[in-house]
């Protein structure tokens, strides 16, 4: 039963690793969108 609580242990770590990424990931994304409509209409408020 311990190694059992190991890998559980282990596999709960590496989700929360994998989470991780994945929030980066999609905050990055929605900053890029975000800076890209900002820049968007900047450039073309000024016409």
């Amino acid at each position: 039963m311990h190694t059992e609580t190991k890998i559980m242990k282990t596999s709960a770590e590496m989700q929360r690793k994998n989470n991780l990424r994945l929030a980066l990931i999609l905050a990055s994304v929605a900053l890029t969108f975000f800076a890209g409509f900002m820049l968007k209409m900047s450039v073309f408020s000024q016409s």
